[in-house]
């Protein structure tokens, strides 16, 4: 009888693996769904704002990933979008200066006024980011927002926005390097699969000792 028991138990163990392993398939296999849908829709319209996420930069200099962006987001502005432009983004240990203060000067150069440009140069991943432009845009009353990045990144950034209570909307950048290498692609898929089971395991972010503007993707 005992036998029996303990077989039954066994089969009974390795259902609930099977179907806990199911799920977990399940889930990755809708959110990369949902991170591609997302990415491939632009929701540019009139809005208090338009951020740009950071990404690396060259002594100044953006990268080819954080160009992209920031021609984007100049391309939104200049359709008279939104009054603000916002940029983003610390620096890492030895950089003499940061992604915000670099977009800050190519967004000038390019044509935005530098009265219209504000944002936060502290923050060395997406999170911190955003969390970071929310209280900026509640403090000056602002509370919409059209956020620019790569289309992979986009998912994560409008929910946390919402979560953060800015109506958002996304409008990646078409032109970034990354959308022309699908081993790239792949690899920023599996890091915002990744960044989002942390966020809603924890509320956290993925590897908050790394930072993203450290690679050329976030």
């Amino acid at each position: 009888m005992s036998r029996g028991l303990s077989r039954s138990r066994a089969a009974d163990v390795g259902l609930a693996v099977v179907a806990t392993g199911l799920a977990v398939v399940l889930a990755g296999v809708l959110a990369t769904w949902r991170i591609t849908v997302q990415g491939d829709r632009d929701e540019q319209r009139p809005a208090d704002a338009i951020v740009v996420l950071g990404a690396a930069q060259y002594d100044g200099r953006p990268s080819p990933v954080f160009q992209a962006r920031l021609d984007h987001a100049v391309a939104l502005w200049q359709k008279g979008l939104a009054r603000w432009f916002i940029v983003t983004g610390g620096k890492l240990p030895g950089d003499r200066t940061t992604e915000a203060a670099t977009a800050r000067a190519y967004a000038i150069d390019h044509g935005v006024p530098a009265e219209a440009i504000f944002g936060e140069d502290k923050a060395r991943n997406t999170l911190t980011s955003m969390r970071s432009v929310a209280a900026l845009m509640h403090d000056r009353g602002l509370s919409s927002a059209v956020f620019v990045s790569d289309p992979t990144h986009m998912l994560r950034v409008l929910r946390l926005a919402a979560d953060l209570d800015i109506n958002a909307y996304g409008s990646p950048t078409r032109t970034s390097p990354i959308q022309d290498d699908q081993s790239e692609i792949a690899r920023a898929v599996v890091h915002e699969l990744g960044a989002l089971a942390v966020y809603f395991a924890t509320g956290g972010e993925l590897s908050p000792a790394v930072p993203e503007g450290s690679g050329q993707i976030h």
